[in-house]
């Protein structure tokens, strides 16, 4: 990806940035998810100062997407920052009793001090993220029922929405927030191929060629697989065609409808149906260091 994608900051996103500025009094923790796949690139760099002094709780979700040995490495990597870290997803059963766990332990002592005075405190948690790392979906686990409004594309959830989850604790729905300057091109290429920018305003076939050439790097065997018209020899930008040829997808005059293979190819990424990839590693000192 060259440059900035088009529209990559819209003007709702500074709205709900304003908007959760006007309520941090209103709230007692943060539980930020990421998406286990890419952590660094799905994290909001905005979000350490917006949220400084609040207890902070990261969640590495869609980590059943991901490379079961890098969430692990993922997981030491932030506890040696002093990060309380879990990998979830979302979607399954046991995500609720881990991040009720995590978010009773990140606010207990603010629970403990108000418990002296006689004060039985309602914690108030912020749930927060980029577009499409989960958010609505964790809530709606947690809830027991769908009362976040959740969707395939980003930006799908708008406005304040308070949940309450037991007598004692609320969590805050969030839009996702992205940041307004893109510098990295990985990180943006990253983003794009895990859904967190909109299709619409991207080149389709130009970002599955990419995320092809990736795949034949970090999951070969897995790729060829998938594709069976796609090999070693494959030459780089042929890439997608070879998806379009295992695929059948021709048109008319036989050529191959490359527009459809590369939504398929996205498509099957994001769905975990490829691989389970980790497009992401800690840094390397701290995987050096993570034996000792």
């Amino acid at each position: 990806m060259e440059g900035n994608p088009i529209n990559w900051y819209p003007g709702h996103m500074a709205k709900a940035k304003r908007m959760l500025a006007d309520n941090l009094k209103l709230i007692d923790a943060v539980v930020e998810l990421v998406d286990a796949r890419a952590p660094v690139s799905t994290r909001n760099p905005d979000f350490d100062a917006l949220f400084r002094g609040k207890a902070r709780v990261l969640l590495l979700n869609k980590s059943d997407l991901s490379d079961p040995a890098t969430n692990k490495r993922w997981i030491g990597y932030y506890k040696r920052q002093g990060i309380e870290a879990a990998e979830i997803a979302a979607s399954a059963q046991g995500a609720r009793a881990t991040v009720i766990r995590l978010i009773e332990k990140a606010t207990a002592e603010q629970v403990r001090r108000l418990s002296e005075k006689g004060v039985q405190k309602t914690v108030r948690v912020l749930i927060c993220g980029i577009p499409n790392v989960g958010k609505s979906t964790l809530i709606n686990r947690i809830a027991g029922e769908k009362r976040a409004q959740t969707g395939d594309k980003p930006g799908v959830t708008k406005g304040k929405q308070w949940v309450k989850i037991t007598p004692h604790l609320e969590l805050l729905d969030s839009p996702g927030l992205l940041w307004p300057k893109l510098g990295d091109s990985t990180v943006g290429a990253h983003l794009a191929w895990i859904g967190s920018i909109n299709d619409e305003i991207l080149n389709i076939e130009e970002l599955a060629e990419q995320l092809l050439s990736a795949l034949r790097a970090l999951a070969p065997d897995a790729l060829y697989e998938r594709y069976k018209k796609l090999g070693a020899d494959t030459p780089d930008g042929a890439l997608l065609e070879a998806v379009a040829k295992s695929r059948g997808f021709i048109l008319k005059g036989g050529i191959y409808d490359t527009e459809r293979a590369a939504r398929i190819v996205l498509d099957e990424f994001r769905a975990g149906k490829i691989a389970r990839v980790s497009l992401e590693q800690p840094p390397k000192e701290e995987r050096d260091g993570e034996d000792q």
